[in-house]
């Protein structure tokens, strides 16, 4: 009896209730991602929809469409939107750039060469990752705009060639750390300095890495509203979201429609890029999380 008992005790639930936990779990996945996706369908919806429905029939189901918001979004603050994606792109090159050179170069000297006060260095790298962006705004923008770089976009892309994205450092650190030092003492053999060492065994090994750096500075590059709105100031060297941010009135909520329908056009570049990128996106972040 005990045998039966307990036979019966560790036996699976039954073919039904498994199909209802699965559709409890499923429905409320599905609650969560309408949750998630209705602000995206709503900003497609209202793109299309006049300006002035957007916010007095905030429904997803509009009564009139229309591409004015387009037409007018395009040439909004009196020159083309095309001149802000270019300012944004060439931002986006540049950081993406600046950090696979600086940051590879600082991950290989902190994570292979030897030197005095290697551990303290790499210590307050780690370190610049918990600290607060803002604490550094009023110093970066005194030396700045001393040097008259204020509207250009160097404040934007020397940080870049700095290796300052510290989060990127301990990523390639720890990607480095799982070659073998062998492939670097049989370059040594060889005659390699530090520097061909790097060039030549390092760097080809550390693919994923570099294209996990690429992807994440491209997206948080081009996203980025808060440093480009404090050193641009001049219409034509807006990028993307510092132009967008000043197509709405704050005082009459006008230019809402231009608002949404130039938001929308910027969303296509990352959501290209991420389509392409993604499986090397997955790769690369699996690869670097081995160790």
């Amino acid at each position: 009896m005990t045998t039966t008992t307990a036979a019966v005790i560790s036996s699976p639930p039954p073919v039904r209730q498994r199909r209802i936990r699965s559709a409890l779990k499923h429905t409320g996945l599905l609650v969560f991602v309408a949750f998630m996706v209705y602000p995206l369908v709503w900003m497609v919806v209202s793109a299309f929809k006049p300006a002035d429905q957007i916010l007095t029939d905030p429904g997803l189901i509009p009564n009139d469409l229309t591409l004015d918001n387009f037409k007018d979004g395009w040439h909004a603050l009196n020159r083309p939107f095309s001149v802000f994606f270019l300012n944004s792109l060439l931002v986006t090159l540049g950081s993406i750039a600046g950090n696979l050179f600086s940051c590879s170069l600082t991950a290989y000297a902190l994570a292979r060469l030897q030197f005095r006060m290697r551990k303290l260095y790499f210590a307050i790298t780690l370190a610049s990752v918990m600290l607060p962006f803002h604490v550094l705004v009023i110093p970066q923008y005194i030396f700045f705009s001393q040097f008259d770089l204020v509207n250009t976009y160097w404040p934007l892309l020397i940080p870049k060639f700095l290796a300052t994205d510290a989060f990127f450092v301990f990523l390639m650190v720890q990607f480095i750390r799982t070659l073998p030092r062998e492939l670097d003492r049989a370059a040594w053999i060889d005659g390699a300095g530090p520097f061909l060492t790097f060039w030549y065994v390092v760097l080809p090994l550390m693919r994923p890495a570099l294209v996990t750096t690429t992807i994440f500075t491209f997206i948080w590059t081009w996203n980025d509203f808060f440093v480009p709105l404090i050193y641009l100031t001049r219409t034509q060297v807006f990028t993307v979201p510092v132009a967008l941010n000043s197509m709405v009135d704050s005082e009459t909520q006008s230019g809402v429609g231009m608002l949404f329908a130039m938001s929308l056009l910027s969303l296509l570049p990352i959501l290209v890029f991420f389509a392409f990128a993604q499986k090397y996106l997955i790769r690369g972040i699996a690869t670097t999380g081995l160790k």
